[in-house]
Parts: structure tokens; sequence; C-alpha cells
């Protein structure tokens, strides 16, 4: 019987043959052999394979479980999952990583490979909101994170970082040689690969370039305030006045909504000149409500379907002469009107919500966490 090294170098080789953006994948993987895991896991850094559990494995298992396990650390899985259930969330993550695999020709899962066809075309996170409440069992193998999360020493918050850019960059040179035509990548990797690829920018720093293309911008800031990091500017002209789309609908959970009502606050105390509109929409409009303070902020109506364009509609019938953002807080899945806003639009995206390229305009912000 051939040892665990010889069993493992010739999958690298075999899947470095047949897809090597997966071959370049597991070249910034460590494999580490251990009895520690029932059969395999990672803790987004490195893989631990079980030799002797391993070891019945058909060839097209064995390959099938090392691309399961360095997916999981490639998407980012175990960072992505902060303060969430653990067991649900590695369902939620089997799924989509065993999702990708069966796209693959002659690649195989070991028995028990937990599948849903309904849910594995989705962002991890959509697919652990969808779980809640059921009685799925994780069927093949564990994330474990070990020391690596709940700690709050600089040493592993650098170590979690720097795994992530190392992902990053495997994933972008693996990206690399599929777009010069070596190998071709499974649909729904290009989806998952989106998640982490796409910049994740601070939709409150994007705001203020808003804020400074507009009338209202300022006219200068306080040079004895710079060393502390502050520009504290005078303000000229008019307010700037933002309306603010906070949806409502079904497909936004409790959390993610309190999430977006934080955010508007934040909208409120980092713009003390901005005059707020507030609307909630689902597949119907509430609205518009002025508010100063979150004091004045109404209790949240709607709980139906998504449609963003009784918000743009109702938006343009009103376009003035006033200087106007227009901001949408969503997880992006709903009907897109079919013009083009002629103000200015900045979604701002939950965490797993609709790929930033599939928004048909304006710019895209995305919440790393709700």
């Amino acid at each position: 019987m051939a040892t665990f090294d010889e069993r493992l170098s010739a999958s690298r080789v075999r899947l470095r043959a047949r897809f090597p953006f997966f071959g370049a994948l597991l070249l910034f993987a460590r494999v580490i052999p251990t009895d520690a895991v029932p059969l395999a896991a990672t803790d987004g850094r490195d893989l631990f394979v079980n030799p002797e559990a391993t070891a019945p494995l058909r060839s097209a298992e064995f390959d099938g479980l090392l691309l399961h396990e360095v997916l999981h650390a490639a998407l980012l899985h175990v960072d992505r999952r902060k303060l969430r259930d653990p067991a649900r969330w590695n369902i939620a993550a089997d799924i989509v990583v065993n999702g990708i695999i069966a796209e693959l020709a002659g690649i195989a899962l070991p028995a028990g490979g937990l599948r849903d066809a309904t849910l594995e075309k989705l962002p991890v996170e959509e697919v652990y909101e969808k779980l809640e409440g059921t009685t799925l069992t994780l069927a093949l193998a564990d994330l474990v994170a070990g020391d690596r999360e709940g700690s709050d020493e600089p040493s592993n918050a650098l170590g979690v970082e720097q795994s992530a850019a190392q992902w990053r960059e495997a994933l972008g040179q693996a990206e690399t040689l599929s777009r010069m035509g070596i190998g071709t990548l499974p649909a729904g990797l290009v989806r998952a690969m989106g998640e982490v690829l796409a910049p994740s920018l601070d939709w409150r720093a994007m705001l203020w370039r808003f804020v400074t293309v507009t009338p209202s911008d300022f006219a200068d800031y306080d040079r004895r305030f710079i060393h502390r990091g502050l520009y504290l500017d005078a303000l000229v002209g008019e307010a700037l006045h933002v309306a603010v789309a906070v949806d409502t609908s079904g497909s936004v959970s409790p959390r993610q909504l309190e999430g977006f009502l934080a955010e508007l606050k934040g909208i409120l105390s980092a713009y003390p000149h901005v005059i707020a509109w507030l609307y909630y929409v689902d597949a119907a409009i509430e609205g518009p409500y002025a508010v100063h303070t979150m004091a004045e902020v109404p209790p949240p109506r709607g709980g139906g379907g998504t449609s963003f364009e009784p918000f743009f509609a109702h938006t343009e019938s009103t376009r003035g002469e006033v200087q106007r953002v227009l901001v949408y807080l969503t997880d992006g899945y709903g009907t897109f009107p079919k013009e083009r806003p002629a103000e200015p639009v900045l979604w701002v995206v939950t965490a797993g919500g609709l790929a930033s390229a599939q928004f048909p305009f304006g710019e895209v912000a995305r919440l790393r966490e709700v």
C-alpha cells in the first residue's frame, strides 16, 4: 500500500495536470498528516489530513477531499465565520465547496459529502442564514479554528490577516492561469472567488467622496489638527441631501436590518451638514421620513418581496435643484430599474450579498459584517 506522502504527491500531480487552477492553489497549502481529526480539516491556513482514515479512499475521492479543504481555506471560510454558530457555518461552507467540486469531471467526494443544489450557488453567508432552524448534520470535514479565533493578541490578528492575504494572492495567481487559457474554472468557483477578491471598501469614505464633489463641499481644513489625523472643515454652500433606502424585504434578516439602522446612524453622526430622508422599501415604498437624529427614525416597515424600482422611480420624480445622493442599504437581491438614475447612487451591501459586478449602476461598498 502506498504511503500517505506518496498518495499526497500523486494527488498533487493529478490535479496539476487536469486542473491547473487547483494545482496552483495547492502549492500554497501545507498538508499536515495527523490523527487529531476524523478525516480532514483546515484552520484557514494549513490542511490537516488523517492518513489512516483516508487510506481506503479512491484516488478521485482523495483528490476531492484535498480540494474540499483547500477551497475552505482559499475562500476564507474560517475567517469569514466571525461570531456565527460554528456547526451551522461549517454546514453552509460544506454546501458551497461541495457544489463547486461537483462541477469537476473525474473528482469525487468521500461518502456522505453534503450537497444541496438549491443552496450551493449562494454566498456562504446567505446559505448560513437559510439554514437557520434546520436539522442538517455535518457530513464530511470540520473547519477548525484552533487558537486563531477569539484572541485579541496582535500576533494572532496579524497571522489571520497574513493568511487571508496569502490566499487572495493564491486565488489571483491561479485565476491568471485560467485567463491565459490554461484550464477553465467552475461557475460556482467564479462566483465564490468574487466574494473574496472583490475589494471591501469603506462606504463612509465613498460617501465622503460624493460629498466632496457637491456644491456643499468644504472650503478649507484647519491645519492645527492635522497631527491628530483630523480635518475640521468650514462648511460653505448648501447642505447635502441624502435619500437613504433601507431594504426591509423578506430576504433581509432582523440582524441585517439592525445593522442597516446602525449604518444610518453612522451617516447622521459622521456628516452633521447632511439632511437625510429615510425610506423603507421592499416591493413597495414607505416614506420619506426626514431624520436628523436616530430618535426621529420610525420603526421599520416591510417584509415582502424585493424591488429597487419604487425607490428610484420616486427619487426620479422628486429630482430638482437640490444636490442629492442616493444611498441604498441592501443585500442586493431584487429587481433593478431598467433606466440608470440621474443622481449618484451608492449601494451599501451586506456581507454575502449580491456580487458587486452584478449591480447595473452606481458604486458598491460592502459591509464587512452586519
